[in-house]
């Protein structure tokens, strides 16, 4: 490392570049990535139910219909780095941004169910490239001192594109009198909820044309002069430029490609750390945080709250979502990853299980009791608010952070694939489990919180403070 970049590190020296509001503007462009990725993620909630009234199919269709984005997002995840250091991560930016714009309108105004499955799996395409070439870009382009602030604009854009994504739907159900199939702009309304995400996608498109390409990728592909104007820009005027540029190549030159087969051990297939990611993984999602986002309008008003308030309950859990992640940004470096995991394990745990006596209750006159319907309530925004200040910006970090240097690319990808998958799994398996046993989905949901106690007590180690080098 230079010892101008060591400086910028530890925050000595000159530590501020330049031109600070450029480089903020240039993250939060990137980080439109990511509220997309929020946004196009949670939309559907305000669409469920007329989906399934305008096309009368059944929950288990509905459910695929909901989760067949994920498809399209693992295959956008696991391809957007390898078109990224091919064509460029501004490119890749461009790509996603089209293919948003495409999903929105194709899923506005749609011939049939099967196109409508299609929209979203090119939608979920866009969201899997976002994920990957969001946090990238960021990284590679944020000065050393501000890297971690700055890398996190890219969750807090997801947990503010969730929010939003609600208020518009919300906004969008009130002026078609209450009703997800009342006419609105000559189509029905939640086919403009589906349709409004062409305004951001089209934003994102053109902000991608006013910031600058990656310095690593200028270097990778032998503009080192391009690089060197970018650097000057993002890292300040007194950096020295050779020095910079040799570093990040020679940092590419000392680079372990890493493989699927070095995340291989003699027992059990996987290293045990790469099994750690995975548990990690799997158990984000087996808690059931995205009923929450994708299913809550409908899960309200399966128990007779009307679709205004349920709209408007999604809403105010989305803002929880956003004080939560808040939270765990101010506390993950402060009180450390492996803390607030449990704190988050215990807290889901609790609210899950009342959650689940809530909705135990008989229902009178189609709704819950006002007793149980107020607790059901509470416990769903107190769910969310342990989820988001723990689980939900943690376990990213611990992925960035647990594996060795040699296997960390192709262990996060493993880890990040399972994730995916177990969200598959719990998006589309929600409908025919609430329909079986409301409360009982949720007593599962609640024993694999419980579960995550004991496996991150004794499987998950600290990262806070540790440099990358001490990892494995």
């Amino acid at each position: 490392m230079t010892t101008t970049a060591q400086a910028q590190a530890s925050g000595g020296g000159k530590t501020a570049p330049d031109h600070l509001g450029h480089v903020i503007f240039i993250t939060a462009a990137a980080a439109m990535g990511g509220f997309l990725f929020g946004y196009d993620s949670s939309v559907i909630n305000g669409a469920v139910e007329a989906i399934r009234d305008r096309y009368s199919i059944g929950s288990g269709t509905l459910a695929q219909v909901i989760a067949v984005a994920l498809i399209g997002c693992a295959i956008g995840a696991a391809t957007a780095g390898r078109i990224a250091d091919r064509i460029g991560r501004i490119r890749c930016m461009q790509i996603a941004a089209v293919l948003f714009t495409i999903s929105a309108i194709g899923s506005a105004l749609p011939f049939a169910l099967w196109d409508l499955a299609f929209w979203r799996i090119i939608g979920g395409f866009a969201i899997g490239m976002a994920s990957v070439i969001g946090p990238a870009y960021i990284a590679e382009v944020a000065p050393p001192a501000y890297r971690g602030r700055l890398g996190s604009f890219q969750q807090a854009a997801i947990v503010i594109g969730i929010a939003i994504s609600q208020l518009v739907n919300w906004g969008i159900l009130n002026a078609a009198g209450g009703n997800q199939r009342g006419k609105l702009l000559g189509i029905e309304a939640w086919q403009v909820m589906l349709g409004v995400m062409v305004i951001p996608a089209v934003l994102y498109g053109l902000l991608s044309f006013a910031i600058p390409e990656s310095p690593r990728f200028l270097i990778s592909v032998g503009r080192d002069s391009d690089a060197k104007k970018v650097l000057a820009d993002v890292e300040g005027k007194d950096v020295d430029l050779d020095a910079r540029v040799a570093e990040i190549e020679h940092a590419m030159r000392s680079e372990h490609k890493s493989t699927f087969k070095d995340l291989l051990g003699s027992k059990f297939g996987f290293l045990p750390i790469v099994w750690v990611g995975i548990g990690l993984s799997v158990f984000q999602q087996l808690v059931g945080i995205n009923v929450a986002f994708y299913y809550s309008s409908t899960l309200w008003q399966s128990v007779g709250i009307d679709p205004s308030s349920s709209f408007l309950y999604s809403f105010t859990t989305s803002i929880i979502n956003i004080i939560g992640t808040v939270i765990a940004m101010v506390l993950v470096d402060r009180v450390g990853r492996k803390p607030l995991a449990l704190v988050g394990s215990i807290g889901m745990a609790i609210a899950l299980a009342v959650e689940a006596w809530a909705f135990s209750a008989h229902l009178v006159d189609g709704k819950l009791p006002n007793t149980q319907g107020v607790v059901a309530l509470i416990a769903a925004h107190v769910f969310v608010l342990f989820f988001a200040l723990s689980w939900g910006v943690v376990v990213w970090v611990f992925l960035g952070e647990m594996f060795p240097n040699k296997i960390r690319a192709a262990a996060l990808g493993v880890a990040a694939a399972a994730q995916w998958i177990a969200n598959w799994a719990i998006t589309a398996s929600f409908p025919s489990l609430a329909d079986w046993n409301l409360s009982g989905t949720y007593v599962i949901y609640a024993v694999f919180a419980a579960l995550s106690i004991p496996f991150v007590l004794r499987y998950v180690k600290e990262t806070k403070g540790k440099a990358l080098e001490e990892m494995g």
